[in-house]
Formats: structure tokens, sequence, C-alpha cells
């Protein structure tokens, strides 16, 4: 009796040792730590499905990825911006996304492939200092800041990640003579900083009147500083403008995940209208949530408000030309 017990134990275990080992994803992210972790953690909660999370810029995860190939350890990359998916996706790295959970956000935001999944959006804007320069002064296009009116007025971030995704852009709109123009314009006229937080800081201390940044840096920085300690605005171009640009941050499963379904039930939640609320309502992020019928953090702008350019994620592509273009123009 006791044999049989113990053989019927055994066996039981075995069964649900491929459970167990199912029940964990690793997660390569390269978005906001903080809220990634708020993320996991109800995601956990919700699933039983533990995460171990790797964190890093997006790039250097991206190229981790392709150099770990097959034998990558990671289930999710999870990232700020496009082309890094995009470049996943073109050398065969990813799962395809199940479809249901593609239906969820608007196809223009997700891989034209269906190989990943666009989660969340943040809007390219100019922050300006309000007592350096009038509104009416303000460039009404983002290539404008490359001519000689501009000289020692703006800044940027050139090697912050957030930056080659508006460079593929340009080129993508403009062609590549007129992005290698563009970028030795801004390197004969910008301050440069080491990330779009530094350049937000220095528009809003007087240090320099304008800042190429992402809408989301302004954000935080006016919810740290309060009203009366915030002396910039953001300036959203419109027309269609690349600098309206609007980066889509999203999500992928690895081909060679070992945890398929869970890692796909991850990005199932990641588009959930639970998740989407958290996303939007964080006060961590300041970001668009793409289910539809979620609100926007209230301080931002509409998004249906916003002018962006018509350009999908496969057209703006991987950023290796932009990158070749910054190293040719002295940016990198």
């Amino acid at each position: 009796m006791f044999k049989k017990t113990f053989t019927l134990a055994a066996l039981t275990l075995a069964i649900l040792a491929p459970l167990a080992s199912a029940a964990s994803l690793t997660l390569y992210n390269a978005q906001h730590e903080q809220l990634v972790n708020l993320l996991v953690k109800d995601f956990e909660k919700e699933s039983g499905v533990s995460v171990r999370v790797r964190n890093g810029e997006g790039p250097e995860l991206a190229a981790q990825l392709l150099k770990e190939g097959t034998a990558s350890p990671a289930d999710v990359y999870f990232t700020e911006n496009s082309p890094e998916l995009m470049l996943l996706e073109e050398k065969n790295l990813l799962a395809k996304v199940n479809p249901a959970t593609l239906g969820t956000v608007p196809a223009k935001y997700n891989s034209p492939a269906g190989q990943w999944l666009g989660v969340m959006a943040r809007e390219n804007v100019l922050a300006w200092n309000t007592g350096m320069i009038k509104p009416e002064q303000l460039p009404a296009s983002l290539m404008d800041l490359a001519g000689p009116a501009w000289k020692g007025k703006v800044a940027i971030a050139p090697a912050d990640g957030d930056f080659p995704p508006l460079v593929s852009a340009v080129l993508a709109l403009k062609g590549r003579e007129a992005t290698l123009k563009w970028l030795e314009g801004l390197r004969d006229n910008a301050q440069i900083f080491d990330d779009e937080e530094g350049v937000v800081a220095a528009v809003n201390r007087g240090g320099v009147a304008v800042g190429v940044i992402n809408n989301y840096y302004w954000s935080r920085l006016h919810l740290a500083l309060g009203d009366k300690a915030t002396r910039s605005a953001i300036h959203h171009f419109g027309g269609g403008d690349v600098g309206a640009l609007v980066n889509v941050s999203g999500a992928a499963v690895l081909k060679n995940s070992r945890n398929q379904d869970a890692a796909q039930q991850f990005l199932t939640y990641l588009v959930s209208e639970r998740a989407q609320q958290l996303i939007a309502h964080s006060h961590i992020a300041f970001e668009y949530p793409l289910r539809g019928g979620v609100a926007p953090d209230a301080s931002l702008k509409p998004f249906d408000q916003l002018q962006p350019p018509a350009l999908t994620p496969d057209k703006q592509g991987d950023d290796a030309e932009a990158a070749r273009l910054m190293r040719q123009a002295g940016l990198l």
C-alpha cells in the first residue's frame, strides 16, 4: 500500500513538474522600471506566473538578444521604441502574437507581420523655456532647428535611446541627404546632453531655450517640481510634421522561449483593460495606453488631437541607418 501511494505521488510530481517550470518567465525590460515593477507584481498576483526581470536600455537588450540567439533565457522583450522590435523581427527571433491579443490594439501600432504588440505610445515634443522665448517664436517644424536662427538655442541627447527613432523617422520621410544635412545642422547648433532628462532640466532652468524630448520627460519634471518651479512648457508640432512623431512601446515573445503559453499570457495582460488603466493612471510613464476606450493621464493632450506624421513601424525601420548617419554627422 505504501509502495502504491509512493508511486502515485511520484507520478503526480512528474506530471506537475513541467507545469511548475512553465509558470515562470524571464522578461528583458527596457521600459520604465517603476512601471514594469507595478505591472509585473499585478500580473503575478492575477496569473500565478512568476516573472524574473532583467532591466536595461532598449538597444542594449536588443543587441544582447541578437548575441544570445536561440540560447537566450528571455521569454519576453518589452521596450520603449519599435525599431528594436523591428530589428528582432528581421532577424527571425520573434514568435507570432496570439491574434486575439493583437486585435486589442489598432493594427497600425503592431508588427506588420504580427510578431510584436504595441502596448503604449508617446509623442515627440519640443520643451521650451517660457521666459526665454515667446510662443510665436517656436518653430513650425522640427527640421527648422538645424537652421542658423537656432544656433546655441537648442538641446538634444543623441546618445539617448529615444533619439535614433526620431532620426529614422526623418530618414523615412525626408530621405538620406536631407537627414544628414539636418543632423549636421543640429551638431552645429545644439548643446549635447547624455539623456533627455538632462535636456528638459536644462530647458527648465534656463540653460537653453528649447530641447527635443519625448513628452513624458516634461510630465515627470512637472510632477516633481510643481507649477511654481516649472518654467517651461511643451510645444506640439502639427500638420503631420516629423517632430510630432508618435513612438510605440511594444512587447514580443521570443521564438525560442521555453514558456510560450505564459509569455503569450503576459502580452495579453499588458493590453488588458486592467493593465492599461494601471499604465494610464500610475503617474510614472505618462504614456498613452493603446487599448481603445482607456483614457490617458488627464495632464496629457488627448491622443486623438495629436498630429503625427503618417509613418508605420515598418517604414520607420530598425535604426541601423539612423545610427550610421548620426556617426557620420559627428553626433555619436
